[in-house]
């Protein structure tokens, strides 16, 4: 993955993707209360406190920092965090898309629009050759996300996540830089 300087910012139609801030931290806190988000994603811990979303902002820094993954928060225009996505460094230039996004944006299309901006950042920036994705069976909506952006079905992973104890099948998808 190339190394930038400065945590880029992005700007799409609708959104500003730029680096998380202390000042998120409330926000970050309060969208991830509700237990639907641990129960849709690999990394979100329910409860969720100040102390998590502190600990991921500074997690998100040294990211950048060690030139393994960019943490971007999704913005409106007014700079009102919405949500978060990123791109995180796998080795052999590749690397794996995450997001979420607070409840009250839902169905918006935010995501689909963030999410395509960042593949063609990670394609013509990062110069990556595979960006993939991965949902729990009973994420759907995630999926459908997934395929919007163009990515493709490209494998069931069998017991591939550990949570709270019990296995899950993540099914995967991907886009490479020469479709």
């Amino acid at each position: 993955m190339r190394k930038l300087e400065e945590f880029p910012k992005i700007e799409t139609e609708r959104l500003i993707l730029s680096q998380l801030k202390e000042e998120d931290i409330p926000f970050v806190t309060e969208y991830l209360q509700d237990k639907i988000f641990s129960d849709l994603t690999s990394n979100i811990p329910y409860p969720y406190t100040e102390e998590h979303a502190g600990l991921w902002v500074k997690i998100s820094r040294e990211s950048f920092e060690n030139n393994t993954g960019y943490t971007f928060a999704v913005r409106n225009k007014e700079g009102q965090i919405l949500g978060a996505i990123g791109l995180h460094d796998r080795d052999d230039d590749k690397a794996e898309l995450g997001y979420w996004m607070g409840k009250p944006f839902w169905n918006q299309g935010y995501i689909t629009e963030a999410a395509i901006a960042l593949i063609d950042f990670g394609f013509k920036v990062l110069q990556f050759n595979k960006i993939y994705a991965t949902y729990f069976l009973h994420n759907p909506a995630s999926g459908r996300i997934m395929e919007k952006i163009g990515m493709q079905k490209e494998a069931m992973l069998k017991q591939h996540l550990k949570k709270e104890g019990e296995y899950f099948d993540v099914m995967m998808y991907s886009v490479f830089k020469n479709k």
